[in-house]
């Protein structure tokens, strides 16, 4: 839609360019165990809570779109592969995700034929192509409403679980409209309901609690003194931040929300006892949304990101649709290391069984450790690790030099894709159609290849929701505050100066 509403400049001003941070490591890192990690949460998920009666009928209905954050088709591939391997399967094996394909989504942005996460989500949430970076706005700058916004209006409940932080690109573009992604301190303050259409999503479970805690705390990353805890309390929203206080949830008390302090950990690293799953979260929520809409004639909108990634609730619940398709692929991963000589056409599962550990939870325990055994710590940490006994000199001798926990990483990573003959193009993100997943009433039109703003669509037509009302209704908030030439540091468009200065 064109920006014919105001000055643009004055729009873009009010909308705020927020300082450009490097890209965080989750972003810019495609190491081996992303397939792994990400397709084992999906196959645990998928195979809880879906499934569809086919029937043309209007009963009470929920989509539920699952978004596997950087998942390619080679992706699927690793995970089957390993899986049969693991467990001994026979090689015809099909995964949950085999016996739910139905086509293929493109994944470029308007401005790069290699999209970004903020780009490729607000794909799905607006309906309509954007810059890479924009998070719930055109390509003029100009907020757009998204599918969450439209189901709250219309009474839908909703929903955002993540392992990523909350303010991260991907649930943000559904919950929020800024101009770059980098502003999660203006992200945060809008998800809690400080902007024009006020609180829009019933529940919140991930990372990112340092956006919601004031300035002057020390795991805060804000960029000012707003304590977003107390103002969510004060909204009827309570905070909680331990295992224990997640398991003790029961619905019909209160709204929740949970953050940990940064991004959840990856699957392979997670201390059960202090973090709860992907599919215990994805669980919880169901829970939640399913008490929240009992009464109701309207069911749920919920989005679940498995980005460190449901069949028997559909089953059990016609008019629930379950789509599952990524944002994008990263790291270009091939299945096979042909590094000279003649083809050999191998790739190996077993050294990657071995790994016990992330790379990035490997490298930070590399980077600070600086005793005059070092070497020998080396040894322990690629043994315990990357579960390999000896360690090749010239390996040795690159980790025993000072480098960033970010080339420790690489390294320690590639150190096991060699062994597994595994390749990657790229350590960032890559420009193919990903795979689409869909069951559920009415999820035989996402068959074959489709846009990526195609599934906004499909959530729009599915529920009957109405973006252009919602992003009338942002716009005229901005003509109002352009005119009038708002000068309320609380506003949802306020400028970010600052950087998050956590690591």
């Amino acid at each position: 839609m064109s920006n014919n509403h105001g000055d643009p400049a004055e729009t873009e001003r009010l909308l705020g360019f927020g300082p450009e941070r490097k890209k965080t490591r989750r972003e810019l890192c495609a190491v081996l165990f992303t397939a792994v990690l990400i397709v084992s949460a999906v196959i645990g998920i998928v195979s809880i809570w879906l499934s569809l009666s086919h029937a043309d009928s209007y009963e009470k209905r929920n989509v539920i779109l699952m978004i596997s954050d950087g998942f390619g088709p080679a992706s699927e591939t690793f995970a089957r592969n390993y899986k049969q391997h693991v467990d001994k399967l026979d090689y015809n094996y099909f995964t949950s995700l085999d016996e739910i394909l139905v086509g293929s989504s493109r994944t470029r942005s308007s401005d790069s034929l290699v999209t970004d996460s903020a780009a490729g989500a607000t794909a799905f949430a607006c309906a309509l192509k954007t810059y890479n970076g924009a998070i719930g706005v055109n390509p003029e700058k100009v907020p757009c409403g998204t599918v969450l916004e439209s189901a709250k209006h219309f009474g839908f409940a909703t929903g955002l679980v993540v392992t990523s932080r909350i303010t991260h690109a991907t649930p943000a573009t559904f919950s929020a409209h800024v101009i770059s992604r980098d502003m999660e301190s203006d992200i945060a303050t809008q998800q809690i309901g400080d902007y024009p259409l006020g609180r829009q999503v019933d529940l919140m479970i991930g990372g990112g609690r340092c956006f919601f805690l004031p300035n002057s705390t020390s795991e805060s990353c804000r960029v000012d003194e707003r304590d977003l805890v107390k103002e969510s309390k004060e909204r009827g929203f309570n905070y909680f931040s331990s295992r224990k206080e997640f398991d003790n949830l029961e619905p019909g008390k209160d709204k929740y929300d949970i953050c940990n302090t940064y991004h959840m950990s990856y699957e392979i690293d997670r201390d059960s006892s202090q973090e709860p799953s992907l599919k215990e979260m994805s669980e919880k929520a169901l829970k939640f949304l399913e008490y929240e809409t009992a009464d109701s004639d309207k069911g749920f909108f919920l989005m679940i990101e498995g980005s460190r990634i449901v069949k028997k609730y559909v089953d059990e619940h016609p008019g629930t649709v379950m789509i599952s398709v990524s944002d994008h692929e990263t790291g270009g991963l091939s299945l096979a290391r042909q590094d000279s000589g003649n083809p050999e056409y191998l790739w190996y599962p077993e050294p990657v069984s071995l790994v016990k550990n992330s790379s990035y939870i490997l490298s930070k325990e590399l980077s600070k450790y600086w005793n005059n055994d070092r070497e020998d710590y080396i040894k322990d940490i690629v043994r315990d690790g990357l579960g390999i006994d000896d360690v090749e000199d010239h390996d040795l001798s690159w980790l025993n030099q000072p480098r960033s926990q970010l080339e420790y990483e690489y390294y320690l990573a590639n150190i096991t894709n060699y062994k597994a003959r595994l390749g990657w193009a790229t350590h960032g993100h890559s420009s193919v159609d990903v795979n689409l997943y869909a069951y559920g009433q009415g999820s035989e039109a996402l068959r074959g290849n489709h846009e990526n703003i195609e599934i906004g669509d499909f959530i729009v037509e599915y529920l009957n929701l109405d973006l252009d009302y919602i992003t009338e209704k942002l716009i005229r908030h901005v003509i109002k505050y352009t005119f009038h030439q708002a000068t309320d540091s609380t506003h949802f468009y306020k400028r970010d100066h600052h950087h998050c200065n956590h690591k």
